[in-house]
């Protein structure tokens, strides 16, 4: 088994790469946010220890359950809050995802495992995936994705892409360079490309 990590900026579609990757045989995709929020689910350690840190926020319902809209306002206006749910958060991810992987390579029943993250790079996952794909759309195009499909403003958007990596970070980084700035049929066909070029063979 292989495990596959993919990452890209923000607006760079990789959603319907993941979706084309999860209906093949032998591939399974984990989402990291989607980890997260089960990892914050009432009744979990980091529930009870994001219950703790945020214990003056009013950011959690009496039975636990997070008030996501105040958490975010929270987050956002106090730095230091941002970085202890951060530490407390991403760490349970990576156990999670490190733990799923070993159990599927001892299962041996998939080709690939696919990790998709958007803080893929900086959290270190180069040393627990095979490789990491780096997909590529240029800056023009994940503008113009974001503002029609989520309704961004454009000065939202450069927030978002300041605080991002460069692409010469992720080109570092990534073994494979999936181009996703033409057609949905010729970034599918490139990927399945990938797969068959280098084997992924149960």
């Amino acid at each position: 088994m292989k495990f596959v990590g993919i990452t890209g900026g923000v607006g760079a579609g990789k959603t319907e790469i993941l979706n084309f990757l999860s209906s093949q045989d032998g591939i399974e995709v984990m989402l990291a946010d989607e980890i997260a929020h089960d990892l914050m689910e009432p009744g979990t350690v980091c529930n009870q220890r994001l219950q703790e840190l945020f214990a003056a926020d009013g950011v959690f319902e009496a039975d636990g359950t997070i008030r996501r809209n105040r958490m975010a306002e929270v987050i956002f206006s106090d730095d230091a809050k941002r970085e202890a749910l951060n530490n407390i958060v991403h760490p349970a991810v990576k156990d999670y995802v490190t733990e799923r992987c070993k159990k599927e390579r001892e299962s041996g029943k998939l080709r690939i495992l696919v990790l998709e993250a958007a803080l893929l790079i900086e959290e270190g996952y180069d040393k627990i995936c095979d490789e990491l794909w780096y997909i590529y759309t240029t800056e023009a195009n994940r503008k113009l994705r974001l503002m029609k499909n989520r309704g961004y403003s454009e000065e939202k958007v450069e927030q978002i892409f300041q605080s991002q990596l460069l692409e010469e970070t992720y080109r570092k980084y990534c073994k494979i360079v999936i181009d996703n700035n033409a057609s949905k049929e010729d970034t599918v066909r490139q990927v399945a490309e990938v797969i068959k070029r280098r084997e992924y063979q149960i």
